[in-house]
């Protein structure tokens, strides 16, 4: 069974309308981009459609140096909001975002003020695509009290995913397993959630899940010119699982929007 998002997205859709009405200027987004490849800007143009559509201004930077192109924005006051494209070129990691872009204009919620402030329990702007991951867990189950298996241990979906299921209110028990993790079956199939975010197509079937388990699928691969997720399609035939595409990745979108203009109403107050 696939997990149906429709509640999500119009409860984010609600916000983001009652943002919009209290925002008195056209919000600015400015993504820097560094040596992309045709993907990269095929991307940044739908996503560019996308907050066209929702009233806000996004420009793509093709960036020489990112450094200082992140310390020219950050103190630009016509811009709300500010994310950087991936993958990042050569030379650059993800700690050069995290350590030079402005809290306040970091929509993706990738500084490590915003990183620090979410292991105080603090949502400001958090990682979107690990909130979109909380938000989609929320609306399907009760959280309190179950065990949580997450897949993956990045900076921006695995370790932020585990930190905001263990907040006091969600009161999640959280494994966080990877690539040198040993007997990985044995620890997933006794998840009651299990999250994956390995990047690597249909990785997970259902061997790897117990009967009535909730799955959520953070992949995006391409597969034999096919989007798929990192888990494969039979483990819907025991779990609740989400779509993909249609699923996480939809709810992230959003979440960015949201942001924008969440950052552009701090600066009007």
């Amino acid at each position: 069974m696939y997990i149906d998002i429709k509640n999500i997205i119009n409860e984010l859709n609600e916000e983001i309308e009652f943002l919009k009405q209290k925002v008195t200027h056209e919000p600015k987004l400015i993504s820097l981009v560094v040596e992309p490849d045709p993907s990269t800007l095929s991307y940044l143009k739908s996503q560019k459609r996308s907050t066209k559509k929702h009233g806000i201004n996004l420009e793509i930077i093709e960036s020489e140096n990112l450094i200082d192109d992140l310390s020219h924005y950050n103190q630009d006051i016509t811009v709300d909001g500010i994310f950087v494209a991936r993958p990042l070129a050569k030379g650059y990691s993800e700690l050069d975002i995290a350590r030079n872009i402005n809290p306040l204009k970091d929509v993706e919620g990738v500084s490590l003020f915003n990183i620090g402030s979410m292991y105080y329990e603090e949502e400001l702007f958090i990682p979107c695509t690990a909130e979109a991951v909380v938000k989609t867990i929320e609306n399907t189950t009760e959280i309190r009290g179950k065990n949580v298996v997450v897949i993956g241990r990045s900076t921006t979906v695995g370790k932020p995913v585990g930190i905001l299921l263990l907040k006091r209110g969600r009161d999640a028990t959280v494994t966080i397993a990877h690539s040198k993790t040993v007997n990985l079956q044995e620890i997933t199939r006794k998840a009651d959630i299990l999250v994956v975010a390995v990047g690597k197509a249909n990785f997970i079937n259902k061997d790897f899940v117990k009967e009535g388990a909730i799955v959520i699928d953070v992949g995006i691969n391409v597969l034999e010119s096919k989007v798929v997720g990192d888990v494969s399609s039979d483990v819907a035939e025991k779990c609740e699982v989400t779509p993909v595409p249609g699923g996480v990745g939809n709810v992230t979108s959003l979440i960015l929007i949201r942001n924008v203009f969440k950052a552009a109403l701090d600066k009007n107050i």
